[in-house]
């Protein structure tokens, strides 16, 4: 059973899916995950905070997924391959991971701001960490490089920095078809193909290998 703090989070995601943030209501929101108004603000202190524990929640799932694959029994190309495809369906699905991927925040997402300097720290241990602010993409990108050890960690950012390239400017929709604005692609296999040709090389190449 999901924790209060899990179940806030969940409805907060529901509702961004069908409303802008700016006319996501915290009252809403109670009702939604079942618990008090008052829980709600014990747990995220303001709708500001809510945003930041939202951001915080998705870059921190992300980052889970990423270890998971990692850990699966493959050669490094393709388990970082599949961190590549993956990293493009997620953000596909995902706007506000997508957005902590590129940069590029819409009107309609939560774009938070550290808290305050010398705001009282939240009780919450969680929110405390929300606090600190969203991760940049490129701070983004060096944590999730690191999950794959330091031996991998070039080829991660590299097959990270290629995903990421096709979340910016995904491929082109078939022969007439019109891609809406905010569209986008699963990589193809021959794109994942290509990652994997490339990542062999790097993971092999001496200057890669660590001692």
């Amino acid at each position: 059973m999901p924790t209060a703090r899990e179940a806030l989070l969940d409805a907060a995601l529901a509702a961004l899916a069908r409303h802008p943030w700016s006319a996501v209501r915290m009252a809403d929101l109670a009702v939604a995950a079942r618990v008090s108004r008052q829980t709600l603000y014990n747990e995220f202190g303001s709708k500001e905070g809510l945003a930041r524990a939202l951001v915080r929640h998705e870059a921190d799932a992300y980052l889970d997924g990423v270890r998971r694959l990692l850990a699966a029994p493959e050669p490094p190309p393709r388990a970082l391959a599949a961190v590549a495809e993956w990293t493009v369906a997620r953000a596909g699905d995902r706007p506000i991971l997508r957005a902590l991927l590129t940069g590029a925040w819409t009107e309609g997402l939560p774009r938070p701001r550290p808290a305050r300097p010398g705001a009282r720290p939240a009780p919450v241990p969680a929110q405390r960490r929300a606090d600190a602010g969203p991760p940049a993409p490129g701070e983004l990108l060096a944590t999730t490089a690191l999950c794959a050890g330091e031996r991998w960690a070039a080829g991660c950012e590299l097959a990270l920095r290629l995903a990421v390239s096709h979340v910016v400017a995904p491929a082109l929709p078939p022969e007439g078809q019109c891609a809406e604005p905010d569209s986008w692609r699963p990589m193809t296999p021959a794109m994942t193909s290509v990652i994997e040709t490339i990542l062999s090389v790097e993971t092999t190449s001496p200057r890669k290998t660590m001692p």
